[in-house]
């Protein structure tokens, strides 16, 4: 199959078009790469009584059951049950495609072999974070790795980085997405780019010092983790100039975050900076970007790559597939992928506008968009504050709310049980640091109410602390992701054994 780098041209294209190429190369990868060379699709499709003959549209994916997270985690008679979505094609089927034939004649055996092993040995992992369930790993081939440079090369791309500008990555050093997306971005477009590894390996006045070293027009971050180190470089009275763009990735980034970043840079010496957030998922082995906009700015979507995978949006409850424009849960299905390979995923997040196929107002590109707030369902969590019942509290939307809300500088939300009994009723402490000159009684009025007309819900403590006490709530240079919201509430204990 082809390089997917020379489709720069798709997002000239109508809908129509989009679709009519995204069908006929879905056709092409479900027949050549992906049925005859992975046990878990090839027994499915089966099992289904389908064939790649069978799916030669968008709308032929709805033929083809979901996959789902639970699918690739282990179980006590398969181990290593996420190995079975790896394509893994046997040489001598390689071997007699009259392709393979023809560029051995052309090109000779052995340099054909070692295309071959590029494109389908896996050399790479990365893995889920196992918040929630147990880690998954995603193998990677060295084709596999192009497609993420490719990727990240067109975020790059997005944000207008000029090749003598220079980044600074500062997501966390691991075997996840994000950090390795960006590192193989700016190889990907020639581009001098600085990995810190994070708040975990140089901690966060590590990152301060390599900002003020290095002078970078770009900064990649967690957004939580990014707030704390502009916010000591504030404390500290230095000056960060010429920071024209935010890329920011791993967590949500509500209104109120973009504001207090775009605040924090124009004291620090640069005014204007504008903020590109990601959204990506292991699963997809890529991720995707809004256009740069200024704090204040309506978010045009996210900018979709449909030469490379197809977006669907479904029901979640019915699974059905949605109206552009209309909200649902997010469904993934690769086009080019080698290595691990899901086919329509179920990632479990919410996208709240949908899929929109008009021009992007900012960039004008024609490529579709995730539009709206997305959120995760795992998210959703039970709450029992009184004895008659429980309720279903969405900290998605808490998040954006008290991110959103006026004199909060940042927070930490802790979940618990009354006198840490597993069988009592639950209460939430709320950590709050201030912003400058905002009065903590006014201030609690606004918390207090804010929950109670949006959540019905009332913290049972509101307990005001400086910005440092809040970097070792959230945990800021020691876990993997910043800690806003943690659960400490005891487990009830297992039952005992009969």
């Amino acid at each position: 199959m082809s390089s997917p780098r020379h489709n720069s041209s798709w997002h000239r294209l109508d809908r129509g078009e989009v679709l009519a190429r995204q069908g006929r190369r879905l056709h092409r990868y479900l027949r050549d790469c992906v049925l005859p060379f992975s046990a878990r699709y090839g027994e499915l499709f089966r099992a289904s009584k389908l064939t790649a003959d069978d799916i030669r549209s968008v709308a032929d994916l709805e033929k083809v059951p979901f996959t789902r997270k639970e699918d690739l985690l282990p179980t006590d008679e398969r181990p290593r049950r996420a190995l079975d979505f790896v394509l893994k094609p046997e040489p001598a089927v390689l071997a007699r495609r009259p392709s393979t034939v023809l560029r051995a004649l052309w090109r000779g055996r052995e340099r054909v072999r070692e295309e071959l092993g590029r494109e389908w040995r896996p050399v790479f992992m990365t893995s889920t974070t196992g918040r929630s369930t147990e880690p998954v790993p995603f193998l990677y081939t060295a084709r596999d790795l192009e497609l993420l440079g490719l990727g990240g090369g067109r975020i790059v791309e997005m944000g207008g980085v000029a090749a003598d500008e220079r980044m600074l990555n500062m997501f966390p050093f691991a075997p996840h997405l994000a950090f390795w997306y960006m590192h193989h971005a700016g190889l990907d477009r020639n581009v001098f780019a600085l990995a810190t590894g994070g708040g975990k390996v140089m901690g966060t006045e590590g990152n301060l010092r390599a900002i003020l070293k290095l002078r970078p027009q770009v900064l990649v971050a967690m957004p939580t983790f990014l707030y704390h180190v502009l916010t000591l470089a504030a404390d500290e009275g230095r000056r960060i100039e010429g920071l024209r763009i935010l890329v920011l990735g791993g967590e949500k980034v509500p209104d109120g975050t973009r504001r207090k970043l775009g605040e924090l840079c124009a004291r620090l010496g640069s005014p204007g900076v504008r903020i590109m957030a990601t959204y990506g998922f292991t699963e997809a082995k890529l991720a995707w970007s809004e256009c740069p906009i200024t704090p204040g700015e309506r978010p045009p979507g996210y900018h979709l790559y449909p030469d490379l995978g197809i977006i669907e949006i479904v029901d979640p409850k019915t699974g059905r597939v949605v109206p552009d424009g209309t909200g649902g849960e997010i469904v993934w299905t690769p086009l080019e992928a080698r290595g691990t390979v899901v086919l329509r995923y179920r990632t479990g997040d919410q996208c709240e506008e949908g899929l929109r196929w008009e021009p992007c107002p900012c960039c004008g590109r024609r490529m579709p968009r995730l539009c709206g707030r997305i959120s995760r369902v795992s998210d959703m969590r039970s709450m029992r504050f009184q004895k008659i019942k429980g309720t279903l509290l969405d900290f998605n939307a808490l998040e954006h709310a008290l991110d959103d809300l006026p004199g909060v500088a940042t927070w930490h939300l802790e979940l618990r049980k009354v006198r840490d009994d597993p069988m009592e009723l639950d209460e939430l402490v709320l950590h709050v640091a201030r912003e400058p000159d905002t009065d903590a009684a006014a201030l609690e009025t606004a918390i207090r109410e804010l929950l109670r007309s949006n959540f019905e819900i009332s913290p049972n403590r509101i307990e005001f602390r400086p910005a440092a006490e809040l970097r070792e709530l959230q945990k800021v240079g020691v876990a993997l992701k910043e800690q806003k919201v943690v659960d400490n509430r005891p487990k009830p204990a297992a039952p005992a054994a009969s």
